[in-house]
């Protein structure tokens, strides 16, 4: 009994001293709040958009569940891309969706080659109609990510069950090659990728919570897991055995935001 009560005495001075701990450290944690993410997010693909396209594309969203992600999605590959098209620009300057090009399909990966081009019967354009344009030989669905244009899904969740397969879920989008970028095939395309937004929960101040106050479900709290965040307030956290648990998990990443997002 009495070693009983000197085990309850340790986990309550923990507690408290951690809670003395992280009123200390608060004012250096820099918590990011979702909002801020969700306007740098909403920039960068602005910035993504203007570059992409010679003139602004029209906002259509695609039909892969992405309507609640922020900033422009890429149009539906039935629009007519030839209404991009700028008029009255030198012709050898056009974007990639404006031009009729005869490609080599049997040149070797990665090799640049030489194309002749010719911009589309709808383009209206000044300078020679007629001329040859640099490449490298790959399709279209095969250019790296910061040469494409796809749209993002909010609605995949990472976190599974761990009977999940696969453990790291994607989604199919919609993508577009980067105008100024010359590539094999279709220019539209639909692309798997992994799931990788973030709603602005920091690894870090998980983890402070986690090692401070894990015993109060903070952590939990914090994450939006509020029923395991009950169940260790009402437990001092597992008597200290389910804080220690979730302090590895959370160490290691088993354990992430409620709605599946990624930590920034």
């Amino acid at each position: 009994m009495e070693k009983r009560r000197q085990f309850l005495v340790i986990i309550l001075s923990w507690h408290i001293l951690s809670i003395m701990v992280l009123l200390i450290a608060i004012p250096f944690l820099g918590v990011t709040s979702s909002d801020s993410v969700n306007d740098f997010t909403h920039t960068g693909s602005d910035q993504a958009t203007s570059s992409l396209l010679p003139t602004t594309a029209p906002v259509n969203s695609s039909s892969n569940d992405s309507e609640e992600a922020n900033g422009p999605q890429a149009p539906n590959c039935t629009i007519n891309a030839e209404e991009w098209c700028p008029e009255n620009e030198n012709c050898s300057s056009l974007g990639g969706e404006c031009l009729d090009c005869i490609f080599n399909t049997s040149c070797i990966y990665g090799t640049l080659q030489t194309v002749n081009c010719t911009p589309k019967p709808s383009v209206n354009c000044t300078g020679e109609r007629n001329f040859k344009r640099s490449y490298h030989c790959r399709y279209c669905y095969q250019l790296p990510s910061w040469l494409t244009w796809c749209n993002k899904s909010m609605e995949c969740a990472l976190n599974q069950p761990r009977s999940y397969y696969p453990a790291r879920p994607f989604y199919v989008s919609t993508c577009w090659a980067h105008s100024k970028e010359l590539c094999i095939g279709r220019r539209c395309f639909s692309k798997q990728l992994p799931c990788n937004w973030s709603q602005g929960y920091k690894w870090s101040t998980a983890m402070l919570l986690s090692i401070f106050l894990g015993g109060f479900g903070v952590d939990r709290f914090y994450l939006g897991l509020w029923r395991e965040g009950i169940g260790k307030l009402l437990s001092f956290g597992g008597l200290g055995v389910w804080t220690l648990v979730d302090v590895i998990l959370i160490a290691v990443g088993y354990i992430g935001p409620w709605d599946g997002s990624l930590y920034i």
